[in-house]
């Protein structure tokens, strides 16, 4: 693990060395920034496919509501029918969780690197870097004991709240949006009865990416650095993926960034 810390603190400093002269003070930051970008460059491709197969289940749900009627009190039936269904339209169930599982690892790498004092058997250098005067190893709580929520690395939390404010709205209401065109199949048990509890969060779906804020004053700052960013690209990504959703017939699951 060591090793492995060891090779990515090396590969977020000669990006920080490559955006100095644009950036000075906060080029690990924006390093930091260009990571993010060239990891969600790299599952894009992934994000196509898996808008892809959005499209394609949505276009399936009348075929799947029918199924539903004829095989709901049959779970085994029920399952194969819909593996059998999903083999011939070439359509993966699980297409869309691959960008975000692929992700995970860089965003703990991230985590780990700014919360160790030390990397292999020396002191961790890239604490002390800043994003103005807010050091990246540092967390919300830490910018309050220094200044308040208006010091000068309390603003720097602000404008990342703002941030992702700004973003969890504009994926609400496009959620919203896409969820009232295309009113989702209410999933159902053995019995053909509706899942218990399924209605309720199909309601809070749109209010997940307000989840971030927290997550956002819960990191070191470096990976709260990564979230907004990913974030602020997973919304700017699926709306362009997925502005033709409500045209597709059927029904849609929308889901947040």
């Amino acid at each position: 693990m060591s090793v492995l810390m060891s090779a990515f603190a090396a590969l977020v400093g000669a990006l920080a060395d490559v955006l100095h002269p644009l950036f000075q003070s906060a080029s690990t930051a924006a390093a930091i920034v260009l990571f993010t970008a060239l990891v969600r460059l790299a599952v894009h491709p992934l994000s196509r496919a898996a808008a892809r197969g959005q499209k394609a289940r949505t276009r399936l749900q009348p075929q799947i509501a029918e199924l539903r009627k004829k095989h709901g009190k049959d779970p085994e039936r029920m399952q194969r029918a819909l593996m059998d269904l999903h083999r011939e339209e070439k359509v993966s169930p699980l297409s869309g969780c691959l960008p975000s599982l692929l992700q995970m690892p860089a965003f703990f790498l991230l985590y780990h690197l700014f919360s160790s004092r030390s990397i292999g058997d020396g002191p961790n250098e890239l604490l002390g870097h800043q994003l103005f005067d807010a050091p990246l190893g540092g967390r919300w709580h830490d910018a309050l004991a220094h200044g308040g929520p208006f010091g000068a690395q309390g603003l720097v939390y602000l404008g990342l709240f703002a941030i992702v404010a700004a973003v969890a709205t504009f994926n609400f209401r496009r959620t919203k949006r896409q969820m009232a065109a295309n009113p989702v199949v209410p999933a159902t048990g053995p019995d053909g009865e509706p899942v218990p509890g399924m209605g309720a969060m199909t309601k809070l779906m749109p209010l997940l990416s307000f989840a971030t804020l927290f997550t956002v004053a819960v990191v070191p700052l470096a990976a709260a650095l990564y979230v907004v960013t990913s974030t602020t690209w997973t919304a700017v990504e699926r709306a362009v993926l997925y502005r033709d959703m409500p045209a597709v017939a059927g029904t849609a699951a929308a889901t947040t960034a």
